[in-house]
């Protein structure tokens, strides 16, 4: 058996998924739509910190940003709308903390992140000339030209 190397960032990385599954569970108990779609939101973005693919490996430095715009607007939404009880504001604390990981993961990772910068502007790039690519048709595919309307 190979003994566990826990560095520093994989020491961050995990408290950073643990954070955002609390977050996750917290919002998905209070039940209603709104708690229920934040809950799904910190999970989606969770799982996208952990999955072991490549493509989604040099994007971690940017799902880093996105959980951190996510949760910021969150800690926002509840400043604004409430509802202020004991369970939100443990539940705000979690999400500062978290925020709190995500800077330092990023802090730590900088090197990672102008590569993952320019990881997404080709894919960003390859995406746009691919639609470019492609014939556009306004009437659809099926349509006649008697079909379409004349002005």
């Amino acid at each position: 058996m190979r003994p566990l190397h826990v560095t520093p960032a994989r020491a961050l990385l995990v408290a950073t998924v643990a954070a955002t599954l609390a977050t996750a569970y917290i919002h998905y108990t209070l039940g209603g739509l709104l708690f229920l779609l934040n809950a799904m939101g910190y999970l989606a973005l969770a799982v996208a910190l952990v999955v072991p693919l490549t493509f989604v490996q040099r994007l971690r430095p940017l799902v880093l940003l996105g959980l951190g715009a996510y949760t910021s607007a969150t800690i926002i939404g509840w400043l604004i709308m409430g509802p202020y009880f004991q369970l939100a504001y443990i539940t705000k604390a979690i999400e500062v903390v978290l925020l709190g990981l995500i800077a330092a993961q990023l802090v730590l990772g900088r090197a990672d992140f102008v590569p993952s910068l320019r990881f997404a502007r080709a894919l960003g790039w390859r995406a746009a000339r691919r639609a470019l690519r492609r014939p556009v048709t306004v009437a659809g595919p099926d349509a006649s030209a008697a079909d379409t309307p004349r002005t």
